[in-house]
């Protein structure tokens, strides 16, 4: 089993994820905007390579202006590409964890990928996807801490450090309503397939994406720590959005399963 299968009527739409979160799907990875009281709103990670424009004309459609900031979960291709063209646009910082820095200032390479973890044609592709640091120069802003808690430019959340997936990976969590941003820390999609990332999409709950995954046993303990948060909405980097009273219930077996779900055969460092 290599999947947590999640009932179908509890997916909701990337278009209005709750009344403040917007999402949009771009190939196999989505971003988000979540507006605030002050009528301020910010992006969460900016998508693919030459995904600047389409991100620019969504946020001008969806909401008023500029955000006030570009947080990103991890530094991964598919989530900062257009963060300097956009950044440089709105004239706005980009955050991170301070984990995720030498990969977002042109320093370091994130390990090589694992082209034979999980199957699917992404994790075939794997070694020929870009995995070059970004540089985003003086636009860059480093969270204070592993657990940043609440941030100025996202009043009511809360900053998770989540590794595993990436070493400064993070997440979002919004007590209130039990809104999870969850990254690329678990999916509701099979990201090493094409197929489902991208276009079938079936609503399951898997771990981070194989390939690119670098630390099992961390990526295992954020699972555990975002599950025990018993989340009502979730809203990750790949799948589509699902809320209701079982998201907790089945992101604790995703939890308590995850070295016979979510870690593959070939890994190169155990969860256990």
């Amino acid at each position: 089993m290599d999947h947590i299968t999640f009932p179908k009527d509890q997916v909701v739409p990337m278009e209005v994820i709750t009344p403040d979160i917007r999402g949009l799907r771009i190939v196999f990875v989505n971003v988000f905007g979540v507006a605030h009281a002050d009528g301020s709103w910010t992006l969460i990670d900016a998508g693919l390579p030459y995904s600047e424009t389409l991100i620019r004309h969504w946020a001008e459609k969806e909401f008023r202006g500029a955000p006030n900031a570009i947080l990103l979960t991890h530094g991964h291709f598919d989530h900062v590409s257009a963060a300097g063209q956009l950044a440089a646009h709105w004239n706005v910082s980009v955050y991170a964890h301070p984990d995720e820095r030498p990969y977002l200032t042109g320093e370091q390479e994130y390990p090589p990928p694992n082209f034979a973890a999980g199957g699917g044609l992404m994790s075939l592709l794997s070694p020929l996807l870009p995995r070059r640091p970004v540089n985003l120069g003086q636009r860059l802003r480093l969270l204070a801490s592993a657990d940043s808690g609440v941030l100025d430019v996202m009043p009511g959340w809360q900053i998770l450090h989540t590794p595993g997936h990436t070493p400064g990976h993070i997440s979002f969590f919004r007590e209130q309503d039990g809104t999870l941003l969850p990254g690329d820390a678990f999916c509701t999609t099979k990201p090493e397939s094409f197929f489902e990332a991208a276009i079938a999409q079936k609503p399951e709950l898997h771990g981070p994406p194989a390939y690119f995954t670098s630390d099992w046993r961390s990526a295992r303990r954020s699972v555990e720590r975002l599950a025990a948060l018993r989340p009502h909405i979730v809203a990750p980097g790949h799948g589509r959005p699902i809320a209701g009273e079982s998201v907790a219930t089945t992101l604790e077996r995703l939890a308590a399963q995850f070295d016979e779900v979510a870690v593959p055969e070939n890994r190169s460092n155990p969860a256990a």
